[in-house]
């Protein structure tokens, strides 16, 4: 259950049907983007550093200074992170 002073954090959702650890892409992604303190500190409760690293990996939604200031945090290099990654342009056949 996801804590009622984290409620900003999931303005879209309604908690008292939420599992967060059945969603743990949308609520990593949301604590790590939006959260205080508190929140990480939650968020360490909840999820395993193993979990918070594989989102890390694969989110390309984080913004570039979240994104790198997790993988400080979380021991990742940018070249790990998806959101740091430049996506190259589609390839036109015609």
């Amino acid at each position: 259950m996801v804590p009622n002073e984290l409620q900003t954090l999931f303005w879209d959702t309604n908690l008292h049907d939420f599992d967060p650890t059945a969603y743990p892409d949308y609520t990593i992604f949301r604590v790590l983007e939006y959260g205080d303190v508190a929140a990480f500190d939650w968020l360490g409760r909840t999820f395993a550093d193993a979990e918070i690293r594989r989102v890390l990996r694969n989110e390309r939604r984080l913004s570039p200074k979240s994104a790198t200031f997790w993988a400080l945090v979380y021991g990742l290099s940018t070249d790990e992170v998806a959101a740091l990654q430049t996506q190259q342009p589609p390839v036109n056949l015609a």
